[in-house]
């Protein structure tokens, strides 16, 4: 019940105090990120405030993917976090000040900022997992929209003659970032779920191939083995 209370009251802070056009990174993703961390919590011992805590303000600063200081994005969340709690929670523990304020910074893949507590890896861990499965392909694809940038490139679009760029091509984030962060996740139920995830994006690569060469049922056999086996290695 305690827990409750806590997640109503930082709800109801963020819709008085954080408005934002950014739905990556909006109130509903705070929510799913919390119950994500709940399922990893499950099979960890873990102080459970601290991750409520941290899922609902790890992006309460979240600079724009092609700001120049968007690396320190968690590390100013993280400052802000702190002094919200502060002064506008003085019932708060103080004791979880610190633990809070590490978890919201190393939860960043930019920052990279190695998680020293497990509440700290349940919170990285979550997250990541948003950016992976349905969630994580819409984001790709509603990012890319909103900074003009190509879906991907018609005549190469994995990538297999020219450098990955994901600044150039919205398809790249799959390879540069996403198919990779299942080797980066701090829990084993972090990573059995990522791997799950991962592989919906890779069948959605098959998809896209097989359309590409005029099959609009099917899938590229050739890209799932390639990018499964990728996976696995």
């Amino acid at each position: 019940m305690e827990l409750a209370r806590w997640q109503h009251s930082f709800e109801r802070w963020l819709e008085e105090n954080h408005t934002t056009d950014d739905t990556a990174h909006d109130i509903s993703h705070f929510r799913r990120v919390w119950m994500t961390a709940q399922k990893i919590m499950a099979h960890q011992a873990a102080d459970p405030l601290v991750v409520l805590t941290a899922c609902y303000f790890h992006d309460i600063v979240s600079l724009p993917k092609n700001h120049p200081e968007r690396s320190r994005s968690s590390q100013l969340a993280a400052r802000k976090t702190s002094a919200i709690l502060r002064r506008d929670f003085p019932d708060f523990p103080s004791e979880c000040y610190a633990a809070v304020e590490h978890a919201v910074e190393a939860h960043s893949f930019s920052a990279g900022i190695v998680p020293q507590s497990m509440e700290a890896k349940i919170v990285q861990d979550a997250d990541r997992l948003e950016a992976l499965g349905a969630i994580g392909l819409a984001r790709v694809f509603a990012v890319s929209g909103a900074l003009g940038v190509p879906l991907f490139d018609a005549d190469d679009p994995f990538a297999d003659a020219r450098p990955l760029d994901d600044r150039a091509f919205a398809l790249d984030h799959f390879q540069t970032k996403l198919l990779r962060l299942p080797d980066t996740m701090q829990t084993e139920m972090g990573r059995e779920l990522a791997r799950h995830n991962a592989d919906f994006l890779i069948q959605f690569m098959a998809k896209l191939s097989a359309e590409l060469h005029g099959d609009c049922i099917g899938m590229d056999s050739q890209v799932l083995s390639r990018f499964r086996r990728s996976l696995r290695e």
